[in-house]
């Protein structure tokens, strides 16, 4: 069951992930209609995601459970009679947060695509790594086939600046992967725009 929550939006919490969230992680690559699109390699076993959630990786990696919280959610640990109000729906993550330029990725369950949550918990999340680490900017890769990723990216500011060619065998061929980045004074601006467009709404 996820912990606490990290970062709040208007639909999706952030959690910390716990041991018993495991077998829900697991899906990263065992469900073909997630493991595919995130290029996975080899399913991971249970034990192996237990210890990455216990100890994290050599990676400097941040990871947090994306979920969905009811109206009796609670905000730290939930205890047996709370775990219902708290559905975890994806996780979102990021590798070489201590460089300058973080690797960031996400998925979702398949049920749960195509409703904006993706969106609003990527923005939660690089909110989250720009406030809280000294990071330059954050890259990101999507497959070429993966049109949604590549929309997402887009949606949220992220710039296409290259194109590796060939990279992973996914799924019975080899596949190109998009690059994209985003600099941490292109988020702010982004941000910051938003927002005023936000107060402007209000004082109309």
């Amino acid at each position: 069951m996820p912990g606490p929550i990290v970062e709040r939006g208007d639909r999706v919490t952030l959690r910390t992930a716990e041991k018993g969230d495991a077998a829900f992680l697991q899906r990263a690559s065992t469900d073909p209609d997630i493991r595919y699109p995130l290029g996975t390699v080899s399913p991971h076993a249970k034990h192996e995601v237990e210890e990455y959630i216990e100890e994290g990786d050599d990676d400097d990696g941040v990871q947090f459970l994306v979920c969905l919280d009811g109206p009796d959610a609670p905000t730290g640990h939930p205890d047996e009679e709370e775990e219902d109000a708290i559905e975890p729906i994806g996780a979102v993550m990021a590798n070489h947060v201590d460089w300058d330029r973080p690797s960031l990725a996400w998925w979702l369950l398949p049920e749960r695509q195509g409703e904006g949550y993706g969106r609003e918990a990527a923005t939660l999340f690089l909110d989250h790594l720009f406030r809280t680490y000294d990071v330059h900017g954050l890259s990101a890769d999507a497959y070429d086939f993966n049109e949604a990723s590549q929309g997402l990216l887009e949606s949220l500011g992220f710039t296409r600046e290259g194109r590796g060619r060939e990279v992973r065998f996914v799924d019975g061929e080899y596949r190109d992967a998009v690059n994209f980045g985003i600099l941490r004074r292109e988020w702010e601006e982004r941000r910051s725009d938003a927002e005023d467009g936000e107060a402007s709404d209000r004082i109309e």
